[in-house]
């Protein structure tokens, strides 16, 4: 058994930086999006009318589906949202 450290669960699962850290982004959105909705107090439904997207898809955000959903999928679920996203690129340590 390794006692092998990770920053993170996706550095983990994921066999490559560029995969794991393209799961981190898609993470963060779905984890943002499902915020909004209940913040707002939005079914799923409402959502996905909002979103632009239909119902089921909004569900399987709710449900975490995570491979089910691509990047540019979630920015755009999340500026028909009215959110504004920032990124912040760094240097690896």
């Amino acid at each position: 058994m390794s006692n092998e450290q990770f920053a993170s669960v996706w550095d983990a699962l994921e066999d490559t930086p560029e995969a794991a850290e393209n799961m981190k982004l898609r993470s963060s959105l779905m984890m943002a999006l499902k915020a909004h909705i209940a913040r707002v107090g939005l079914s799923q439904a409402q959502a996905a009318k909002l979103f632009g997207v239909t119902q089921p898809r909004v569900s399987d955000l709710m449900r975490g589906k995570i491979n089910l959903f691509a990047l540019d999928a979630l920015v755009n679920m999340a500026a028909a949202a009215g959110l504004h996203i920032e990124m912040r690129v760094l240097e690896s340590t």
